[in-house]
Order: structure tokens, then C-alpha cells, then sequence
């Protein structure tokens, strides 16, 4: 029998080919943002170019995404206080009942 080279592995996903470690582009979507990621870590298949994600590079990036994500969160602007003694504004005449 052959020896298998310890940096492959069979596809999960289609049986035949073997995942072989790369860098790809990974992308996520964070809120309305879309984030790019160069040359992150993957096991791609020679087959049919399936993509398993390295789950320790995946937690790294989800703890800098989670961190910058605190850093970047603005407070919330506090509503001005009315005063319940004081007439509101007229509707505007041009908008329907």
C-alpha cells in the first residue's frame, strides 16, 4: 500500500480528489460590509476545488472581526427630551390622513 503524504487528505465532498493545503481569498460579510482576506489558509480540493477552512486561522480572524467590531460601535445619540407642556409641530398639509 502507498503511503499518504501527511500535508493531504481525501475530499469529504466528492471522494475522489485529495485536499491539498493553499492561500486562497476569503470572504465574509460583516454587517453591510463585505471582507476581503488574501492569502488565508485552506485545504482545496485538486478534484473539484472544494475549500475547507484552517478552523484555528477562522477563529483568529472571527476574534479580530468581533474586536474590531467593539472598537468601531458608536453610541447611541440620546433622543432630545420634549417637553409634554409643548405643542407639537403642525403636520404637514401635504401628506394624506
Amino acid at each position: 500500500m502507498p503511503e499518504q503524504n501527511p500535508t493531504t487528505y481525501p475530499c469529504r465532498e466528492c471522494q475522489i480528489g485529495t485536499l491539498r493545503p493553499r492561500q486562497v481569498s476569503y470572504f465574509i460579510r460583516q454587517g453591510r460590509q463585505l471582507v476581503s482576506v488574501p492569502d488565508f489558509p485552506a485545504w482545496v480540493c485538486d478534484f473539484c476545488g472544494n475549500r475547507e477552512y484552517d478552523a484555528g486561522a477562522l477563529a483568529e480572524l472571527n476574534a479580530m472581526l468581533e474586536n474590531n467590531r467593539r472598537t468601531l460601535r458608536q453610541p447611541r445619540r440620546p433622543r432630545p427630551k420634549t417637553d409634554p407642556g409643548q405643542p407639537r409641530p403642525p403636520a404637514d398639509p401635504r401628506r394624506r390622513p
